[in-house]
């Protein structure tokens, strides 16, 4: 990156904030941080902030990577970040310096703050969630408690390489300090361990040592000074980890919650597409998941309006109009207000939906659905319409370009006119997945979601396996998960098996169908 001098200097200097990315969880930045975000012309962010916060960012931003691992590898020295800071201020731009956990607990902040006030730069500190408590109440492991201490210390593990000397007061800190908690300090636990036990502590004391906390990849190990050192190399723990060292460390048998959720340790793929995949990968989460996304199709406009555009301006002389998808009532939403209209111009038409998820969807356009089935499936919806009587009736249908044509056929056969528009096409990600295919073949992941027989057909295609034998033998691992039994007729046609598949076909029973899976 060629970066500006001060010569260039607008008459606006922009305006730096300092934002505390939290220990991990992208949930837990604060409100004020993620504000900011969202109006960021220049992110730098480290190795340690979530990479999903990123998606609050303006598209049109400039995005720069600063990451900082063990062992040397930077991608910019401090004084090259410092510059960095001081260059895009300087040419009048708004930047967000996103650094993981709290930016002023050894995160180097204020040694950032002050190069900018040396160039009169303007700044803003945001706190964030330190990982010192975060990795303690992940482990469930509460830093005080007056049943055992009241006093708890952050320390560095890993001091300033320069330094001839340490300034840890070890005599003090092994038994003045209730809980100690230490940074960056798996390189060194071993003397940490020893200074501790040689300065009063007793061996015995609890440790546990917890790595990546508040993600669903957390890997907690529990011991004693005298053989934590060991224990985490067996367990081949590597940063980012936090050290515990306290009595409190016995309560984490009790109040170890966040790896006792039931899907803690199990790495979930979703396929859907990313418009839609936020509810399905937030409930996996709640439940512990490591979700991994692959979308398997984007969501694109139809190659032509004209035939909805014809349906909108006559959309008050059909009888019914039904919608299959949450894409269909988007995009026909969507259409209908750019031409300057809304719900009222439905007129008498009644509206039928396939499920709940879209009966829902419908709501946040204002309408509720006449008609939702109790099965729900186009079949479902095809026939309760029957049931009802449809003869003579005219129904449109918004949907996808390529759609299966059991409602309409059904419908016309009952005596009804039927209009299927497209609102919306599916478009397959082009290529093949190598990557995919690997994790699948070392069994990286537990479970495969399908909520569409697109998803699957599309799924399927990214692998480039065309013998059943093969394909099966590269699933053998994974167990596969379908919203509906149409789905999951797809996946059986296609030579695999189903192994958890919903009563009722929607998002919240598909994750609990695939925590009542796990639980055995």
């Amino acid at each position: 990156m060629t970066y500006m001098t001060q010569k260039a200097q607008p008459t606006r200097i922009g305006k730096v904030y300092l934002v505390g990315a939290g220990p991990g969880d992208p949930t837990l930045i604060t409100v004020r941080g993620q504000n900011l975000l969202a109006r960021a012309e220049v992110v730098v962010y480290d190795y340690l902030a979530s990479s999903k916060l990123l998606r609050h960012v303006p598209k049109d931003a400039e995005f720069i990577y600063a990451g900082k691992r063990g062992g040397g590898k930077h991608t910019h020295t401090q004084d090259e970040i410092n510059q960095i800071l001081v260059d895009h201020a300087l040419a009048g731009k708004n930047v967000v310096r996103l650094k993981g956990g709290d930016p002023f607990i050894f995160g180097r902040g204020g040694e950032e703050l002050e190069v900018l006030a040396e160039h009169n730069i303007p700044f803003e500190v945001v706190p964030g969630v330190t990982s010192a408590t975060a990795a303690a109440t992940y482990a469930g492991v509460p830093i005080t408690h007056r049943g055992y201490t009241s006093s708890v210390a952050f320390i560095t593990g890993h001091e300033d390489p320069t330094k001839t000397e340490t300034s840890i007061d070890w005599d003090k800190i092994a038994t003045g300090v209730g809980t100690l908690v230490f940074y960056m300090g798996i390189k060194n636990l071993a003397s940490i361990a020893t200074n501790l036990i040689n300065a009063g502590r007793a061996a015995s004391t609890p440790v546990v040592v917890v790595r990546w906390a508040s993600t669903p990849i957390q890997r907690s190990v529990v011991g004693t000074l005298a053989d934590i050192a060991d224990r985490v190399k067996a367990e081949g723990i590597t940063p980012p980890a936090l050290v515990v060292v306290g009595e409190v460390v016995q309560l984490r048998d009790k109040i170890n919650w966040f790896e006792k959720r039931p899907l803690f340790g199990k790495r979930v793929m979703v396929t859907r597409t990313r418009e839609q995949a936020s509810e399905l990968v937030n409930l996996l989460e709640e439940q512990g998941a490591d979700v991994l996304e692959r979308a398997t199709i984007s969501i694109q406009d139809p190659d032509s309006w004209a035939p909805l555009d014809q349906a909108l301006a006559k959309l008050n002389q059909y009888d019914w109009v039904l919608f299959t998808s949450l894409n269909a009532i988007r995009n026909f939403f969507g259409r209908l207000h750019a031409q300057g209209k809304d719900a009222r111009a439905f007129g008498p038409a009644r509206i039928g939906v396939v499920g709940s998820a879209t009966a829902e969807a419908l709501q946040e356009y204002g309408l509720l659905a006449d008609l939702v089935p109790a099965k729900f499936t186009s079949e479902g919806l095809s026939e309760s319409l029957v049931g009802i009587g449809v003869a003579g009736k005219s129904i449109l249908i918004p949907r996808a370009a390529k759609a299966r044509e059991i409602l309409t056929d059904t419908l016309e056969q009952a005596g009804a006119t039927t209009e299927a528009v497209p609102v919306y096409q599916n478009v397959r990600p082009s290529g093949y997945d190598e990557q995919l295919r690997q994790e699948l073949t070392e069994g990286c992941i537990d479970v495969v979601t399908f909520t569409s027989s697109s998803t699957v057909t599309n799924f399927l295609h990214m692998l480039n396996e065309k013998d059943p034998g093969k394909l099966a033998e590269l699933l053998q691992h994974t167990a596969i998960a379908a919203i509906g039994p149409i789905t999951g007729q797809t996946v059986r046609d296609n030579g695999l098996a189903v192994a958890i598949q919903p009563a009722t076909h929607t998002i919240p029973a598909l994750v609990e169908a695939i925590v009542r899976h796990f639980a055995g």
